[in-house]
């Protein structure tokens, strides 16, 4: 054989067996990284099960607590008569029980059934059953509800304490937001005591809210904050929003305001609130604080005392800043009134004020605010009133602050009735702290107004006067005809 074919073939048969070597080395190395390979994802998949059996633990617990409780939620429905047709509302609600009545209740917001007829309201159960209440009780000043109702295997849920909670705890929100039912969310509480919200139209009187960022929309309102025991630590009511939808700011009604409210309708229908009887300072700023010698501006400073009420008898003055109210320190006013209007009433109670420059102890007994609707006078300042001699009234514009103490909505806007003359024709139709809204279809928010009304009303015939007036559990208006 030729030395060239020789040297060919045994170049050929080289090349040949190293591509073959190269190949069967290569499938060898890829089984064993392959092999490699599975031993590493079965080790890495027993390392995630051993490092997230706490966290597996964790929502355990958080699907055991939903179990336990989503039988206590409810969806509600109403349907009620508006200038525009029917206005149809949807919301949430959760059963409790109480320890004044026997039976189960459905607690939900005031907004959610306002205006709505008994079969006008459904409450959907957990189960798909269908409800409707047997009777309803509301307080305007917190946005609450308390629905009588009767049914089989009815699940109540409990009370947490809201004075333990602390922010960065962790919370459940359970509802029907856009009415998918049975919805539960989870944040925490961000913030505590929040005031000062513009809650739609009405004006909130008790504001304290628990802040959470768990997500609230539309149709969670009247719905359970839920904290890790199960246990309802707030009243879902309102959300903070650009969009109308949840952005992580909503609001919750404190458990243990929103019982109290709950036991004080079901024993008296109403709920009794106290009542200092001073005009507060809703601007109180650094520099009003710093006149008065104080480093800061803290508590609640006093523009005006009432005759016979219980800061005159306690001898409050204009000027005194109420620092704290029965050992708990007042942040502002809107805490004070919370404060006060929630502590039971004849109760004695120690305020610390700044007077002049130093504190100062003073000790008062709270008296009831609806009493302040049963006399035919109330207590005037010097100067405050104006006689309005045909008419038989003493009157006084209303704004803001003095219609929240008084238990209106802070927009209310009126001439408020200070004195019920025995001889006025008006005797028997309006009552101290009335306030007239209007006088023959115009509105009257100052003596001018009035004068203005006066003059352009028939001075022989009836004249219409709307009147609204503080009754529970809503403020309420009505026509009063005069006859002059």
């Amino acid at each position: 054989m030729p030395t060239r074919i020789w040297v060919w073939m045994c170049g050929t048969t080289l090349l040949l067996g190293l591509a073959a070597g190269a190949f069967l080395g290569h499938d060898f190395r890829t089984e064993l990284h392959a092999r490699g390979n599975d031993a590493n994802s079965e080790r890495a998949w027993q390392d995630l099960a051993r490092d997230t059996a706490s966290l597996q633990q964790i929502s355990q617990t958080m699907a055991k607590i939903v179990s336990a409780t989503t039988p206590c939620v409810v969806h509600i429905q109403s349907e009620r008569t508006a200038a525009r047709g029917r206005v149809e509302e949807t919301g949430s609600g959760v059963l409790m029980t109480s320890a004044k009545r026997d039976g189960t209740y459905v607690v939900t917001n005031r907004h959610v059934i306002d205006g709505a007829a008994l079969d006008d309201i459904t409450i959907q159960l957990y189960d798909g059953r269908e409800i409707h209440p047997e009777r309803v009780l509301t307080d305007a000043a917190t946005d609450l509800a308390v629905l009588k109702v009767t049914g089989q295997n009815l699940t109540p849920a409990r009370w947490a304490d809201s004075a333990q909670v602390e922010i960065g705890h962790l919370v459940l929100a359970m509802g029907s937001p856009f009415g998918l039912s049975r919805t539960v969310t989870m944040g925490i509480i961000s913030a505590k005591a929040r005031r000062q919200l513009k809650l739609g139209s009405a004006e909130v009187l008790n504001q304290d809210f628990l802040q959470t960022d768990a997500a609230i929309n539309p149709g969670n309102s009247g719905g359970p904050l839920i904290d890790l025991q199960g246990r309802v630590v707030g009243i879902n009511t309102a959300i903070a929003s650009s969009s109308g939808g949840n952005e992580g700011i909503g609001f919750s009604i404190p458990s243990n305001l929103a019982q109290r409210v709950m036991e004080q309708l079901l024993e008296y229908g109403v709920v009794h609130r106290a009542y200092l009887g001073v005009r507060l300072d809703p601007s109180f700023d650094l520099k009003t604080a710093k006149q008065l010698k104080l480093e800061r501006a803290r508590g609640s400073r006093v523009t005006q005392v009432y005759p016979n009420t219980p800061a005159a008898r306690a001898n409050l003055q204009v000027e005194d800043v109420i620092l704290s109210f029965d050992t708990t320190d007042v942040q502002d006013e809107n805490h004070l009134i919370n404060l006060v209007s929630l502590t039971p009433i004849g109760r004695q109670v120690k305020l610390t004020v700044w007077r002049g420059g130093r504190e100062i102890t003073l000790t008062l007994t709270l008296a009831d605010r609806n009493d302040l609707h049963q006399s035919s006078e109330a207590p005037l300042e010097p100067g405050m009133g104006v006689p309005v001699r045909q008419m038989g009234l003493t009157m006084h514009p209303l704004d803001g602050d003095l219609a929240q103490q008084l238990g209106f909505e802070r927009t209310t806007r009126g001439l408020l009735i200070l004195k019920v003359e025995p001889t006025s024709q008006l005797s028997a139709s309006v009552q101290v702290y009335d306030v007239v809204e209007s006088i023959g279809r115009r509105s009257v928010g100052s003596m001018d107004d009035l004068q203005s009304a006066l003059e352009a009303a028939d001075s022989t015939g009836s004249v219409m006067l709307q009147v609204r007036r503080s009754s529970q559990p809503q403020p309420k208006s009505h026509v009063v005809i005069w006859h002059r």
